[in-house]
């Protein structure tokens, strides 16, 4: 299980340096999961119970409009945290679902060792503020392009971007990530 945690520590160990203590903390704290394709590990109306981090495999969140239609907001492969951050760390009822679409390796942590581990960890707030303040951004970000790009030019982005995620992810997820229809991203690839 220990590739489990290279991963993790190469991610963190890109914002800043984890001590060895830091590290058997981790080891101690995020568990190993393994989790099947096709799989929603939190769902929508729920609190979100675990902060995941992807060591492989690829996810989305998504909530449903009031069509019933489901509308993807994130969409990643590992290695990358993902949650549904907002009503993780508030302890709160989240309107997303988190979906493995591929099967998933993942490290997962509950809110109260997230807290327990900030408490006696030397680096663990602040490599956890760095990758919400860069998620937070990626979330600004996606709100601008959604605003201001084509819908051509969201898709060769998130070409350049994501090329992993185009090969491995089903295209109805893509073409929602991208707020067009399938259809629409169908003739753009072509």
């Amino acid at each position: 299980m220990e590739h489990y945690y290279i991963g993790f520590f190469n991610y963190v160990e890109e914002i800043l340096t984890l001590p060895e203590g830091d590290k058997e903390s981790i080891r101690r704290s995020f568990k190993p999961v393994f989790v099947p394709k096709d799989t929603i590990i939190e769902r929508a109306g729920q609190v979100p119970e675990y902060h995941n981090f992807i060591v492989s495999g690829y996810m989305r969140n998504f909530h449903l409009d009031k069509d019933d239609n489901e509308i993807t907001t994130d969409l990643n492969d590992g290695p990358r945290f993902f949650t549904s951050y907002t009503y993780f760390m508030n302890r709160s009822v989240s309107n997303e679902n988190l979906h493995c679409i591929t099967d998933c390796e993942l490290l997962r942590i509950n809110r109260d060792d997230v807290e327990a581990g900030a408490n006696h960890s030397k680096t663990q707030k602040d490599y956890t503020i760095q990758i919400l303040q860069k998620h937070l951004q990626e979330d600004k970000n996606r709100i601008n392009d959604m605003a201001t790009l084509s819908a051509e030019d969201r898709y060769l982005k998130f070409l350049k971007e994501k090329p992993n995620i185009i090969k491995h992810v089903p295209l109805r997820y893509i073409a929602s990530y991208l707020g067009i229809t399938q259809r629409h991203l169908s003739r753009l690839r072509g």
